[in-house]
């Protein structure tokens, strides 16, 4: 994949559905070789445009008081941005003087990757030339435990990142995994899913015939279900435990 098309500079990136690409990085935490090193979770990788600032620390901050409910849910956090690791290390040292929201003395424990040479930055489309000279955009990469993409949002230098919605686009594509459904508009967990639309015309038929009274059938096309936001929180924070091998 190239980073740049050859004519106009725009950007080349990943896009929803492919294979996140593959990098090895030092970062605050140590090494990391991802995706291999986070196989079976889900991760947010995300870029920030420079340390030192002050939306960008507003959003450090925000990740790192959300990190034990991202980890309840099998989800690991990575920043990035085009800063030396003495750098980002400085940072992380002058945020735990800082009290905003009633955090204070924070310490930020996910790992912040040192991208000097841009490479990795240029793989995931982080940089935007006519955005920023230089600087990383606001990008959020959800993929899943299988390395796939299944969220990209972008947001300018000047907005920060809404939190909870990455936290809801989360655990909504959790839930359609666990549980084979959809989520319509505007939806948080407690409220009704939509179930996959009949794929024949026997199907359309039992639908509309309204066979199962556990759905609401608007449309042959169109019908809702009810999911419990306990049943949700116990699939999704329920580990499947290990089976130990006989001697």
């Amino acid at each position: 994949m190239c980073e740049f098309c050859e004519h106009n500079h725009t950007p080349i990136m990943p896009l929803i559905g492919d294979k996140a690409p593959d990098f090895i990085a030092n970062t605050t935490n140590g090494n990391i070789n991802f995706p291999a090193d986070y196989s079976g979770k889900w991760v947010i990788l995300f870029s920030h445009p420079a340390d030192f600032t002050p939306v960008c620390t507003t959003e450090f901050m925000t990740f790192q008081s959300m990190i034990q409910d991202f980890k309840k849910l099998n989800t690991e956090i990575i920043g990035l941005s085009i800063g030396t690791l003495t750098g980002h290390l400085a940072w992380i040292h002058a945020i735990k003087n800082i009290e905003y929201k009633g955090w204070h003395d924070m310490n930020i424990t996910f790992p912040i990757i040192d991208d000097m040479n841009m490479q990795i930055a240029k793989q995931y489309g982080m940089l935007h030339p006519n955005a920023s000279d230089g600087k990383t955009v606001r990008a959020v990469f959800i993929i899943d435990p299988n390395g796939i993409i299944r969220t990209i949002l972008y947001y300018p230098l000047t907005t920060g990142r809404n939190f909870e919605e990455i936290k809801r686009i989360l655990i909504a594509l959790q839930t359609a995994d666990a549980f084979q459904i959809a989520t319509p508009a505007d939806w948080y967990p407690g409220d009704d899913v939509v179930v996959p639309a009949p794929s024949t015309t026997d199907d359309m038929i039992r639908r509309l015939n309204r066979r199962d009274k556990m759905l609401d059938v608007k449309a042959w096309f169109l019908t809702f279900k009810k999911l419990k936001a306990s049943d949700i929180y116990i699939k999704l924070t329920t580990r499947p435990k290990s089976i130990k091998k006989k001697k």
